[in-house]
């Protein structure tokens, strides 16, 4: 196996041409952002702390950075693998059959997801996904990684942004008209992203009418990316430690405040993937990542909880696919009483130990731990899975 994969290749900082080191930031940052997203998506019952759940529907809740952190660590870590491998003398062609073949991997992985364990059914399977999302950003980020500059990103990045806003307040939806006028701005189902997805995919969605997923909103989605692509190139210039690090806390702080303040005029909305929760995520993703590589990278500072979320940023999608095979499979085996395995191992073990809220966060903090440890395994035989 290879220490090399979509969110877990090299990440090495240092200018072209000299000796580079592994940013210990960015692996914890990983580790950290996947074991938060498997505690978030499998607690034991429904009564969680407002924190571990998403927003409704506008608004934010801290649950609703993860993925966007994700996003952005895969832009971040794309910067430094491709600036080596071209330095290898690998060629641009070269790399992108590599990208090609990672996104239909992922897509394909994602596809598998969605149907296990028996629903396979053409009228009805989903297409959409969080790793159908990853491998999409993944590719079209890599495109503008590849055959453009720092400059070309940010006007992508902007591009993204700003045409997107302007779709979803300025263009009619057809049968329904213009939004904030004729139909509520960011209705649920009367949006341009929800109308073009039922056109496309109708039957396939995750809400039935909608897909928080979906294809149009992957569009703001490849800007997170982008960010955190321009974020990599950054910290591998040959500026000062603190130097970067001052940096990514201004414009994190600043990317946060514009964030809230477009808020107003197109609200913050994970499940549309917003132009203005794109500025928030990121914003907030900067301030941790320069937290992080302020205390591993410049601080050194290392310990078991660094350690606990290396080896699971090392295989990060390993575990992600281990968590979904997991708690489906809780979900579906049947443990009698018309309850599956699941219910009947919370109602057991953890509701007696704790009020309903404590009880889930507990069960959700055992489950995360439980698949820490093949990745635990998997870390100490070297075995880092390449997708």
């Amino acid at each position: 196996m290879s220490s090399s994969s979509i969110v877990s290749e090299s990440a090495t900082a240092g200018p072209v041409g000299t000796a580079t080191k592994r940013l210990l930031s960015l692996d914890v940052f990983r580790g950290a952002t996947i074991a938060t997203m498997i505690l978030v998506d499998d607690p034991g019952g429904a009564d969680t702390y407002w924190p571990l759940r998403h927003a409704e529907w506008n608004g934010w809740t801290p649950t609703d950075l993860v993925f966007p952190f994700f996003l952005f660590i895969v832009g971040v870590a794309m910067a430094f693998s491709f600036n080596s491998r071209l330095q290898r003398g690998e060629s641009r062609q070269q790399l992108f059959g590599h990208v090609l073949w990672r996104g239909l991997a992922l897509f394909a992985l994602g596809m598998f997801l969605n149907g296990f364990p028996n629903h396979y059914h053409l009228a009805t399977w989903r297409v959409y996904g969080v790793l159908q999302r990853i491998a999409l950003c993944y590719v079209m980020t890599a495109i503008l990684a590849l055959w453009s500059d720092y400059r070309g990103w940010l006007v992508a990045a902007t591009v993204c942004l700003a045409g997107y806003w302007i779709l979803l307040r300025y263009m009619p939806v057809a049968g329904f008209g213009l939004p904030g006028r004729a139909v509520p701005l960011l209705d649920p189902d009367q949006n341009l992203t929800a109308w073009l997805d039922r056109k496309l995919l109708f039957g396939h969605l995750y809400e039935g009418t909608r897909d928080p997923e979906g294809l149009l909103s992957s569009v703001p989605a490849v800007a997170t990316c982008l960010s955190g692509l321009l974020t990599g190139h950054w910290l591998g210039s040959r500026y000062s430690a603190g130097k970067k690090v001052r940096a990514m806390l201004s414009v994190g702080i600043a990317c946060v405040l514009l964030g809230e303040i477009s808020n107003v005029w197109l609200p913050i909305n994970k499940k549309l993937w917003t132009s203005s929760y794109v500025l928030l995520t990121t914003g907030f993703a900067l301030v941790s990542l320069a937290f992080c590589y302020w205390l591993f990278d410049m601080k050194r500072r290392k310990g078991p909880i660094s350690k606990f979320f290396v080896i699971y940023g090392m295989n990060a999608i390993a575990a992600y696919v281990l968590a979904e095979l997991l708690a489906i499979g809780l979900s579906v085996i049947p443990a009698g009483q018309g309850m599956s395995l699941q219910d009947y191992i919370y109602q057991l073990v953890f509701m007696p130990l704790a009020s309903p809220p404590n009880a889930s966060l507990l069960f959700a903090t055992t489950f995360t731990f439980v698949c820490w440890l093949p990745m635990w395994l998997l870390y100490r035989n070297r075995v880092f899975i390449k997708i």
